[in-house]
């Protein structure tokens, strides 16, 4: 950009001068203030001081909330985990290094086509200290599934292992209305709903059913109760017990 009065606009202004012809869509977190440690001055060692970051990311492709499906989507708290784990990651000098991190891990998500990355120092100087800038990704490719919390395959009135877990959970009776094929099918899907939400209302844990919940869950070392008949409908599968359940979502994890 040329134009000299751009360079304090608001940074979603800015993202939109600077897009493509194809004008992507575009996801924002604004104003997000975090603490933390940081800087290259001996006076700024060993205190915490406010950044305030936003981001905005373009992302491939338009019209994705068309579906209104959250897994097909860039979801927002992937932005806030990217700045998350940038922070998390370590003190470092420079407000650029952080710029950096944050745009490279929202840069991860496949979605993600460009990111725009400011931060700003609230407690320096009379103003605000910031730092800006601009990074491109690569093409769209598949999601990876991210979990790093520990499957828990139970029969329906089991209690869940203690610490976080996704608990897997099959109702404890077998018998389904009669039906054939796909009608079958969809009756057991039900059940296995069933048996979670009623799991979840047992031992007050959330019930989720897509895979941006089970992430997010994951990422906040949190337990849930997933139900898995919005996940499994594609797949033509219909694990039986608890432990098929955890071993689909397991192997569901490993694919590129």
């Amino acid at each position: 950009m040329t134009d000299d009065a751009s360079a304090f606009a608001p940074l979603e202004s800015r993202a939109a001068a600077s897009a493509g012809p194809a004008g992507g869509d575009r996801i924002s977190l604004r104003d997000h203030v975090v603490e933390v440690e940081i800087g290259a001055f001996g006076e700024e060692r060993g205190q915490t001081q406010r950044l305030r970051i936003s981001v905005v990311a373009e992302v491939c492709g338009t019209g994705a909330g068309g579906a209104d499906d959250v897994d097909s989507i860039l979801s927002y708290d992937r932005i806030t985990a990217a700045v998350g784990a940038a922070v998390a990651a370590g003190r470092v000098d420079l407000l650029e290094t952080l710029a950096e991190r944050i745009a490279a891990g929202v840069l991860a998500e496949p979605q993600a086509a460009r990111v725009h990355v400011r931060v700003e120092k609230l407690d320096r100087g009379p103003g605000d200290l910031g730092v800006e800038i601009v990074r491109d990704g690569g093409a769209a490719g598949p999601r990876r599934f991210r979990i790093g919390t520990p499957l828990a395959a139970e029969e329906e009135g089991a209690q869940p292992p203690g610490g976080a877990a996704i608990l897997c959970v099959t109702p404890a009776m077998r018998a389904l209305p009669a039906a054939e094929g796909e009608a079958r099918r969809r009756i057991a899907l039900l059940a296995l709903d069933q048996a979670a939400w009623a799991a979840g209302g047992r031992l007050g844990l959330p019930v989720v059913a897509t895979r941006t919940e089970l992430e997010h869950m994951a990422g906040q070392g949190r337990a849930c109760v997933w139900a898995p008949a919005r996940m499994l409908l594609d797949s033509g599968e219909t694990p039986e017990t608890g432990g098929d359940l955890a071993t689909w979502l397991a192997a569901y994890g490993s694919m590129a």
